[in-house]
């Protein structure tokens, strides 16, 4: 099975930085969330942490689906791109999208649960023991989720 660091396309990089860290670059095609989706499974399956795969790619596709269409549209040309970071840090997978935007993630409260946007963080929420952002100086944002990297009884 080929390592994290050997996947590559025309317009994603991924980088490993360290044994327990790969990086994928994202420049916002709707192609580049399913190589998103598939850069965690191999990652993980990687890691031997096939059981949190599920969590990991909707939580992944979540951050990055809002970076991609919150924050790259008000971005200059040459900050169009989205880092994606997966970190295994001793019983947890941090799952981390990086992007331009200096503006801080919105936390819907709606009560209606069929809306079709919105519901994102609440997932995020759902499925990490944590979450939240960190600014990036000089500009843009970090925002993670950690998942629980232990097997469910």
């Amino acid at each position: 099975m080929s390592s994290p660091a050997q996947f590559r396309s025309h317009e994603s990089v991924s980088v490993r930085d360290s044994p327990r860290t790969a990086a994928l670059n994202l420049w916002g095609s709707r192609e580049e969330f399913a190589q998103a989706r598939d850069f965690t499974h191999r990652t993980l399956d990687c890691w031997s942490l096939n059981h949190c795969s599920d969590d990991a790619v909707t939580v992944v596709t979540e951050l990055a689906a809002n970076a991609v269409l919150h924050a790259l549209p008000h971005a200059s040309a040459d900050e169009l791109r989205v880092r994606l970071r997966l970190t295994l840090r001793g019983s947890h997978l941090m799952c981390a999208v990086t992007d331009p935007s200096d503006s801080l993630p919105v936390y819907p409260h709606t009560g209606d649960a069929l809306l079709e946007h919105g519901r994102g963080l609440h997932i995020v929420e759902a499925l990490s023991e944590h979450w939240g952002w960190t600014r990036r100086c000089p500009a843009g944002k970090t925002v993670w989720a950690m998942l629980p990297t232990r097997r469910r009884p």
